[in-house]
């Protein structure tokens, strides 16, 4: 009895290696990195470079918006005091 348990054991084992093994390989494929072409390259980079300007551009008019908001609190608060 032990010796077909030992025998189902292994054969299940090696079974299912054998059925997993392709799926396995198709998920490292998958997930493994490719390479890219230049042009794909070129053209992410100018993308980036884009979206670099673009968020540096907000920060400066956040930072204006907050001089303006400061500005004007001040004059109000000049304006209460009198």
């Amino acid at each position: 009895m032990p010796e077909e348990v030992v025998f189902l054991f292994v054969l299940t084992i090696i079974g299912s290696s054998v059925l997993l093994f392709p799926l396995v390989r198709a998920l490292a494929e998958r997930i493994r990195p490719r390479a890219v072409d230049a042009g794909v390259r070129e053209e992410l980079q100018m993308l980036r470079e884009d979206l670099l300007a673009e968020i540096q551009q907000a920060r400066r008019e956040i930072g204006d918006l907050g001089e303006r908001i400061d500005f004007t609190e001040r004059l109000l608060a000049k304006k209460t005091e009198r």
